[in-house]
């Protein structure tokens, strides 16, 4: 089911709350280039990775960055996002074939339950990052507050960012926004 129907709101346009992104920042070497190709500069993703010393190379397709259709002009490290949930076999897809190491958060429903991903996750070397809670997230920088309890778990889906295919982290809802 698309995460837009989920929460009813027209869109699966949902940021990241800071808790749910503590847990891949361990694993991204500090002063790296990372793309965030679903992100603005108001990115939580954004923030986080600056402050860690990271140049963050930040596009959305609002501002005219179509993710399938474009490329950054610079060499990058990492490709690091919260990727539209309608669209997670697509931006897969490419990211795969992209090459580059990623960590996309997406929701583990049905992940692997269509034939097209089985496939794809079958010929693709990649790890998961499974974490102890569900992430709310949320439609407004401004409060941040959670719109939408979700009805399924996240995990990080990544290529070349974690020491072994699977790793639990834990996250803290009450430390940090």
């Amino acid at each position: 089911m698309k995460m837009d129907k989920v929460a009813n709101s027209g869109n699966d346009e949902f940021y990241t709350p800071e808790y749910a992104i503590t847990p891949i920042l361990k694993y991204i070497k500090k002063g790296s280039v990372v793309w965030c190709p679903f992100d603005t500069k108001e990115s939580n993703f954004c923030k986080m990775l600056n402050r860690m010393g990271c140049n963050v190379i930040a596009t959305h397709i609002d501002n005219g960055a179509d993710f399938f259709n474009f490329y950054p002009s610079c060499d990058f490290d990492y490709i690091i996002s919260n990727p539209p949930y309608s669209i997670k076999s697509e931006v897969l897809k490419r990211l795969f074939e992209l090459n580059k190491p990623f960590a996309m958060l997406i929701g583990v429903v049905g992940l692997f339950e269509s034939q097209r991903r089985f496939e794809m996750f079958k010929n693709n070397e990649f790890e998961v990052m499974y974490l102890n809670r569900r992430v709310a997230y949320f439609k407004s920088f401004e409060e941040q507050k959670p719109s939408l309890n979700p009805p399924f778990s996240s995990v990080y889906l990544c290529k070349n960012v974690l020491p072994k295919q699977i790793i639990f982290e834990e996250i803290n809802k009450t430390s940090q926004r």
